[in-house]
């Protein structure tokens, strides 16, 4: 097989006719490296000796935008500076100035409902392991545009069943890094199993968590039930729902088996996308009735007031 050798404008103007798969909602984004926002997504590109990307030695955030408004910017940029913290991942600006980025990039995006993606990456160097081959760290933040969620989302529920995939390693469950390989087996798992979700659970068999949301029931007793988060990551959504359920009900956190989820009155998926939505199925068999249950429907109506009234607004 031959290959051709291209030039700098040959390869460039190849790179620019590929076809946009997966950003035709891209608004916006911001590199550091360019200390710019751009607009065109044919430009949404990292260079491949950054170690983000070769090595996944890095985390990142996904934000969301509700009415113009950044959803839980605080919190999540607290839950990043943690991650970035544990792997020694220092930013390339202040986290003042990474924040003052996120509201521009989403004000230039100028979608009142979407998301903000931020990668904080270890940064370009060698194609080694070891990160002191990178002298920057790498920032990239994304938005992107979507419609609101149709409410018949949350009245039909979702389907669910416990998943093959092992639960993370404690260690490696309380960053967010960029390294979802278990989060991806899951979600290829539940789509070949015909279900919306499936559920990890440790050796011992504990609950842990969905593959991009947290997991909690409701006990015949009326009272939530928690996984530890030895296993899961700690959500902002779901550390909220939490808060905003212990005004009409007990929060308890404790080990969950998968026999206590086939006998729950609810089953509830926490995260910032779903906000709180109910499982009306799980493992082929109804939660419940098979319907959302009342805690579920109050529980995401006042999850949902206040996701936006604590919303950061980006626009004019």
């Amino acid at each position: 097989m031959s290959i051709p050798v291209l030039d700098t404008s040959a390869w460039t103007e190849k790179l620019l006719a590929q076809p946009l798969v997966g950003t035709e909602r891209v608004t916006a984004f911001y590199e550091h490296r360019m200390g710019a926002i751009c607009r065109d997504p044919h430009l949404l590109l990292a260079p491949l000796n950054d170690h983000l990307v070769h090595r996944g030695d890095a985390v990142f955030e996904s934000l969301t935008f509700l009415e113009g408004r950044i959803v839980q910017l605080d919190a999540h940029l607290k839950r990043m500076r943690h991650s970035s913290e544990v792997l020694d991942l220092r930013p390339p600006c202040s986290w003042e100035e990474l924040r003052t980025a996120a509201l521009e990039v989403a004000r230039v995006g100028g979608a009142p409902y979407g998301g903000l993606k931020i990668l904080l990456g270890r940064g370009c160097g060698a194609l080694g392991v070891d990160p002191a081959e990178c002298p920057e760290a790498s920032l990239y933040l994304i938005a992107t545009r979507s419609q609101p969620m149709p409410e018949a989302f949350w009245e039909n529920g979702l389907t669910a069943a416990a998943s093959a995939v092992p639960a993370k390693q404690p260690w490696l469950a309380q960053i967010k890094s960029t390294n979802y390989l278990a989060n991806a087996m899951m979600a290829r798992e539940a789509r070949e199993r015909g279900v919306k979700v499936t559920f990890s659970f440790d050796e011992d068999g504990f609950l842990a968590e969905a593959a991009i949301a947290n997991v909690a029931m409701i006990d015949s007793e009326g009272r939530m039930l928690m996984p530890r988060f030895h296993h899961a990551l700690p959500g902002t959504t779901a550390l909220l729902a939490a808060e905003l359920a212990k005004t009409f009900m007990p929060v308890i956190v404790t080990d969950i088996t998968e026999e206590m989820l086939e006998q729950a009155a609810e089953i509830l998926v926490l995260g910032t996308t779903c906000e709180c939505v109910a499982v009306t199925h799980y493992n082929g068999k109804p939660v419940g009735n098979g319907c959302p249950g009342p805690m579920a429907r109050k529980l995401r109506r006042l999850l949902h007031e206040a996701l936006v009234t604590g919303g950061v607004p980006f626009l004019d």
